[in-house]
Order: C-alpha cells, then structure tokens, then sequence
C-alpha cells in the first residue's frame, strides 16, 4: 500500500493546483469559489529517485519501478467543518486514513482568487485549520471515553486506557493536537491512535504557496508559515504551484531547463515527498533480477526479515540471507559480481537493519 498524504487547507488557498502540480495532472478541478472539490481527488504517482534508474541502467534491463505516494485533495475546510459547516466532516473522515498531512496555506495575492476571510492571514488560517482538527478528534475520543466509562465498569483491565483517555481528552479541550500530547509512547495511546486514527497527531508538512516572484526569498508571509512549523515541530516547503502546474506535460530535460530558467533547483514535488520522507523516518531500498529493478519503502529501523516481508510474506518464512550491497558501492564496481569479486557484497542475517540505498538479494526456502 502507498504512502498516503492528504491535502488540507482553506478555499481557494491553491490546494487543487498544488494537487495537479504535484501529481502531474490536470485532474483537479480549480475554480474561483470554495468547495469547487466535492470528491476527494486521489493520485498515485511514482517516487522519483535518481538511483534506480541508474541501477537500471548498470543492469541493463528494461523495466523500472518505483515505489509510490498517494495524494488526496479534498474539499477545502472552513471554520465550523467539524460541526458539519462547509461540506463538514465528511471530509475530514476521509483523510484519517492518511500517513501525513500537506497542509496548504496562500501567501499569493491575486485580486482574481478570492479569500474566504477578506485577506491572506498565514497565521489566522493555519489556526482555523487547526482548530476544526483538533475539534473532530475531541468528537471522536468523547465518544471512546464514553465507551470505555461503561465498559471498564466489568473489566478493570481497561481502566488504564480510560485514564490515557482523559488525559487526551482534557490535552484536546486546551486547544492542543496530539502530537504535543506528552505520553505518546504510552501503549494504550498508541493503541487508541491506531483504532481512532487522529488527525492531530498525523505529521504535518505546511507548504507555502507563493507567487512566482517570491519564490528566491521569504516574504514576511512565508517567514510567518515556517515559525509556526518551528513552533510546532512541523515540517515547512514552499513552492509556487502555478508555475508547477505550468511544467505538467513537460519532458525531464525541458523540466530541468524551465526550473534553471526560474532560479529552483528541485521540482515542488520532489520536495514535498523528500520532506515527507524525512518526516515519517522513511527510507528506501532496492532489488533487481533479469526483467526489472524496483524501489521499496520502510521505516528507519526495519530488520533484513522484516524487509524481505515487504516483498513478499514467502520471503519472510523462509528467510535464510540477505546480500546487501550499498547504492553507492554498487555504482563504483558497476555489477555485483565486480563488488563480490572485491569483497564488497556483505552477507546478513535477519537482524541486519536496512539502509537507505541499500540493494539487497534475499535469499530464502519455502
């Protein structure tokens, strides 16, 4: 299953458009009004990484597939929407399935695009965002303590859950998300965070949409988005998602000309999955045979078994060695017979934890 990230924001702050830039399509609809979106708009597009297709080409095979992301565009919220204003929790329910949040917030001015609040407030409009989170996950978890009240009246073994419970309860009254919640490594928190899934304690990515002038310096609006990420542990991207969408259609050699031509070194894209990368601890490796090379994504962290179960739950059980060469050796020898040859090809066992820019055979018997 794809990493998934949802699209947040008020109206008319660019969320469409940064959905179309950043996806590579003109599927979204963008229309100067709120709630031009009324369906989720959803995507899943390829993880760009250098690495693999020069992997490809040092193998000499066809085929090249990337891991991906999946991104949601909904309906853009308004203050009220976890009460049902706007198109309401509707909307909200359908981003708590999501891995992180790319929260989009209009530092452009454009007498054309209205703003639902009269003016561009970055502040007062993460706020408003915020809030309406903050509001439906205390919906949510009222509920569960209620639950919880009645059921650990004939099983006290759920009596520590309902305590956490309160605690996050009174944590979400104060206005405060979850991901300040001080007891996060708390079993019965996670617990509750995985069966409730909260939107404040999804990692957030704020993105700065900015006009093209602005894009070689922060303006005092996007100097206000990154303290507020600061302030909030959160991540901070700007991008222009105008002149993104301008480069749709565009082949990768056209792409680097017109991003030169405009003073940026990297796509939007690439920096909103490179951020969201770093912000869910993600790390990439890779496996090759006769007919393709492909990537695959895991946590920092995650044993040589483990990885292999990513491929494939036979290659789990069965799982008897991995040989792991990193990217950059592999690239220096060029085969892996060459790195083997030159000792460089290292054999590991089931506790080896993988590195980003590893490739790696497994070996295994079912």
């Amino acid at each position: 299953m794809p990493l998934r990230i949802g699209i947040i924001g008020l109206p008319n702050v660019g969320k469409s458009t940064t959905f179309n830039a950043l996806t590579q399509t003109q599927n979204a609809e963008v229309a100067n009004y709120p709630f031009c979106t009324i369906e989720p708009n959803k995507a899943v597009v390829p993880v760009p990484d250098d690495r693999l297709s020069k992997l490809a080409s040092m193998v000499s095979v066809d085929q090249v597939i990337p891991t991906t992301i999946e991104f949601m565009d909904i309906a853009g919220l308004v203050e009220g929407a976890s009460k049902g204003e706007g198109l309401g929790n509707q909307f909200l329910g359908q981003i708590r399935n999501t891995d992180a949040l790319l929260h989009i917030v209009r530092c452009f001015e454009d007498p054309n695009v209205v703003h639902v609040s009269g003016n561009i407030q970055p502040n007062l409009d993460i706020e408003v965002i915020q809030l309406e989170l903050v509001l439906s996950d205390l919906e949510q978890l009222e509920r569960k303590v209620e639950k919880l009240e009645r059921e650990s009246k004939g099983d006290k073994k759920l009596l520590p859950q309902l305590e956490i419970a309160r605690k996050m309860k009174t944590h979400l009254q104060d206005g405060s998300p979850l991901s300040t919640f001080p007891s996060q490594s708390d079993p019965d928190f996670q617990y509750l965070n995985k069966e409730l899934r909260f939107l404040t304690s999804k990692p957030v990515i704020f993105v700065a949409n900015v006009q093209e002038d602005d894009l070689d310096h922060d303006s005092p609006c996007v100097q206000k988005v990154k303290d507020t990420a600061r302030k909030q542990d959160a991540a901070a991207v700007k991008l222009c998602a105008v002149l993104e969408e301008e480069m749709i259609g565009l082949q990768q050699e056209e792409k680097e000309d017109f991003l030169t031509l405009m003073g940026i070194d990297e796509s939007g894209l690439n920096r909103v999955i490179r951020t969201s990368y770093q912000i869910l601890d993600l790390i990439s490796f890779f496996t090759f045979n006769k007919s393709e090379t492909r990537a695959w994504t895991v946590r920092e962290g995650t044993t040589a078994l483990e990885a292999a179960g990513v491929i494939h739950t036979d290659f789990q059980k069965g799982f008897i060695k991995a040989e792991v060469i990193p990217f950059s050796v592999f690239k220096k020898y060029g085969s892996k017979s060459a790195a083997k040859n030159a000792g460089k090809v290292r054999i590991e066992g089931k506790e080896y934890i993988i590195q980003d820019g590893d490739i790696i055979y497994f070996r295994f018997n079912i």
